[in-house]
């Protein structure tokens, strides 16, 4: 199975040599995620995949992961004409889809808490903030996922 591009970080910008990105097959449940949101076309899945971290070159990757997903029961597909332009594909949810997304969800949540414990015990270890919060205060999280209540208030 073609897995879908996961950004790296710029190691030179970050300084680290992990390989970082999102969690293998990340991009099944963010499509389950938007196609729970509305029923939506390749093109448009495309561009709501974006603030997930994807930078997604080769669209090809996202309508072949559509395809299994639907081979698999979890989506639909209806070709959807138009006056202006070609026929277009349009993805839905089924409802083995919304199981399969509660299903990423519970797991993703579980990784969550694994994340904040380990990001807690680095904190503890080095007497360091771990995490890099670039442009996540000033895009209105003023929370830190995963982290302690103790940790989210700069404790250093």
């Amino acid at each position: 199975m073609q897995e879908l591009p996961i950004p790296v970080p710029d190691i030179e910008a970050s300084g680290c040599r992990c390989d970082g990105g999102q969690p293998k097959n990340f991009a099944r449940p963010c499509l389950l995620l938007l196609l729970a949101e509305a029923p939506a076309h390749g093109y448009e899945l495309l561009e709501r995949l974006r603030p997930f971290g994807f930078d997604l070159n080769d669209p090809a990757s996202v309508y072949k992961t559509l395809r299994q997903l639907e081979g698999e029961g979890h989506v639909t597909s209806e070709w959807e004409l138009s006056t202006r332009g070609p026929a277009r594909r349009v993805y839905a949810l089924t409802d083995d889809g919304r199981d399969m997304l509660d299903a990423w969800a519970r797991t993703l949540a579980r990784n969550r808490e694994i994340l904040g414990m380990f990001l807690d015990r680095v904190g503890a270890a080095t007497g360091r903030d771990p995490i890099v919060m670039e442009g996540l205060e000033s895009a209105g999280g003023s929370q830190r996922p995963g982290l302690s209540r103790a940790r989210q208030g700069g404790v250093r």
